[in-house]
């Protein structure tokens, strides 16, 4: 109104101003209450996340390790309702167009908690691969070490340890009570893992690890009396605490284990898989629907399967071929650092390729490690763990260097292109250097996050990897996995299959070691729905890569695709189709 004082102008333009004054203040106070709710919602989930906000230099809960105890639970569920209703105070309609995305993508991940808390997942905070003793045994590998307040803090978190694992087990405890327990098969060796870290020599503890090396910024004082510090810490709650959170698995929660591997023996289990389904997949199909696919899927890629059989001139079937590469001494490594080498030359070719795939690169590295010996022979062959926020840690690549007879050379290049690059790092790397958000730099969607680790491994095709036609059916091989996942999933939680069904399927298919296929059953088992985001993913990926060249033609640039498809970081698959057709039509100018 203070602008139009000052103008001279026709009843019908002061209207017109009138208006536009209106609407822009409208806009301004709606982007006000959205940035608000943002920003405290970030503020929150650093609270609750303490180790996470250390590794993105927030500094202020450095002395605490978190909460999973129910009574946390609930006042999380709570803080989260208050969000959502602020949320849908404002109107929708008067946000800018990148706002509302930010809205969408709050709101909905808000609401999918929400669902979440109405079963009983709170009660499932272990699984076969991981939980509250990884978590801990983990700090050494995943906070920073390089000031006294660095390790000051550290030793604060250790004294932390014995409350965290007692509310653990006072959930678990409360898991076996209400019907919420895992199931027996795939939990089989994890009270082995937890006791792995109950040591005689405290000199012998992971938690000593950040000890080893002084750095050159703590003086020999502080440092000496740190580690006395740390020592007594490990030796006096530590340890103990983690002796009595095995004793408590072995005597209290193994027993009360489940003898059924599907969610429907869990309370009101049907619609606990049918949420699951739809927040890994971001879509409404049903668990029946993914199992189509995934048979569809199945006999699409043995098809293509066959054709290299065919082509190495082999002489049998396929299970004579499969047979023949689970055994043959050639497609393996003789020693870890065998393995760790192949690996890395693969990786490192994989980074050389980067610029003929996209054109923005992140700045970020990353490394190749051996998954740590306590998980090794119960987990999978490989998986990735993102870098810090702050910079103060490269992502690593962790490739599993136990039972090598179970490891086969011929799987690396797919394995590699999606756990590192073009896969997991480049993405997640890529996305905390994005101007978004920071729960969308740091969040996300798995069925994206998973989807283009997938779509990655077909990236080798446009970038020079899989000239070997054993390293060509190991992608395939991998690809066939991944379809698999889509029917025994679906085939163990929603069609009553067995753990013994689910792993012939997958050994019928797949070139997988045995062993693999027993760790990865497991791991569907133990966490339903997760594994469907991967092929749901790809395909989606795969369809807005053809629908954009068709529609291009000449003028399709693959690496400006790829740019277009990350720009956004991890959204639900509806969100990314609607990006990608405003991509295509903004080239076509």
């Amino acid at each position: 109104m203070q602008l139009i004082s000052k103008t001279i102008c026709a009843a019908l333009g002061v209207l017109a101003l009138f208006t536009f004054g209106a609407s822009a203040s409208a806009q301004s106070t709606a982007s006000d209450a959205l940035q608000a709710v943002i920003d405290d919602h970030w503020a929150w989930s650093l609270e609750e996340n303490p180790t996470f906000a250390t590794s993105l230099g927030v500094r202020d809960y450095d002395d605490r390790l978190g909460s999973v105890s129910l009574d946390a639970a609930e006042k999380s569920v709570a803080k989260e309702a208050g969000f959502i209703a602020r949320l849908e105070e404002i109107n929708v309609d008067e946000l800018a167009p990148g706002e509302r995305v930010n809205y969408k993508l709050l709101l909905l991940g808000l609401k999918n908690d929400a669902a979440a808390a109405q079963f009983g997942g709170k009660y499932l905070v272990m699984t076969n691969r991981n939980g509250p003793h990884t978590f801990v045994t983990g700090l050494p590998e995943r906070l920073p070490f390089f000031t006294r307040a660095d390790f000051e803090s550290y030793v604060a978190r250790l004294g932390d340890i014995p409350r965290y694992l007692s509310e653990a087990t006072d959930t678990l405890g409360a898991g076996v009570t209400a019907g919420w327990t895992q199931p027996c098969a795939p939990m089989e060796g994890v009270e082995q893992s937890i006791r792995f870290h109950v040591v005689d020599n405290v000199a012998d503890s992971v938690f000593m690890k950040p000890f080893k090396t002084k750095p050159a910024t703590v003086t020999m004082r502080n440092w000496k009396r740190m580690k006395s510090r740390a020592q007594e810490t490990v030796a006096q709650k530590v340890v103990p605490a983690i002796r009595q959170y095995a004793d408590f698995y072995a005597q209290d929660y193994a027993p009360a284990c489940r003898k059924d591997v599907g969610a429907l023996a869990l309370p009101n289990g049907d619609a606990y898989y049918a949420h699951r389904v739809r927040v890994f997949t971001t879509t409404g199909k049903t668990p029946d629907e993914i199992h189509q696919l995934g048979l569809s899927e199945v006999a699409r890629i043995r098809a293509a399967m066959m054709d290299i059989i065919k082509e190495v001139d082999f002489g049998g079937d396929f299970d004579a071929f499969q047979n023949f590469l689970r055994t043959d001494p050639q497609f393996y490594a003789k020693t870890p650092d065998e393995l760790i080498a192949a690996t890395s030359v693969i990786a490192k070719k994989a980074d050389g390729a980067l610029p003929r795939l996209f054109t923005r690169l992140p700045r970020m590295p990353y490394t190749v490690k051996p998954v740590p010996d306590d998980i090794a022979e119960g987990t999978t062959t490989a998986y990735y763990e993102r870098p810090a926020g702050d910079g103060s840690r490269a992502g690593v690549y962790r490739i599993n260097t136990s039972l090598l007879d179970q490891r086969p050379l011929f799987e690396l290049e797919a394995l590699s292109l999606h756990e590192a690059v073009p896969g997991h790092h480049f993405q997640i790397a890529l996305s905390q250097e994005l101007t978004l958000p920071n729960f969308r730099k740091f969040g996300g969607f798995t069925a994206f996050t998973e989807g283009w680790g997938l779509y990655a491994e077909s990236l080798g095709l446009d970038a020079g990897f899989y000239e070997d036609p054993y390293s060509n059916f190991g992608r395939l091989s991998y690809e066939m996995w991944r379809a698999c996942r889509l029917v025994v999933d679906t085939g163990m939680h929603s069609k009553g299959w067995s753990k013994e069904q689910a792993v012939a399927f997958m050994a019928d298919n797949t070139a997988l070691s045995l062993h693999n296929i027993e760790a990865e059953v497991n791991r569907y088992i133990t966490w339903p729905g997760q594994a469907l985001a991967y092929k749901i993913g790809e395909l989606k990926m795969q369809e807005l890569r053809q629908r954009a060249s068709a529609a291009l033609g000449a003028d399709f640039d693959l690496r400006r695709f790829h740019d277009a498809l990350l720009e956004n970081g991890a959204v639900p698959l509806s969100v990314l189709e609607e990006n990608i057709d405003a991509w295509i039509a903004a080239e076509k100018g």
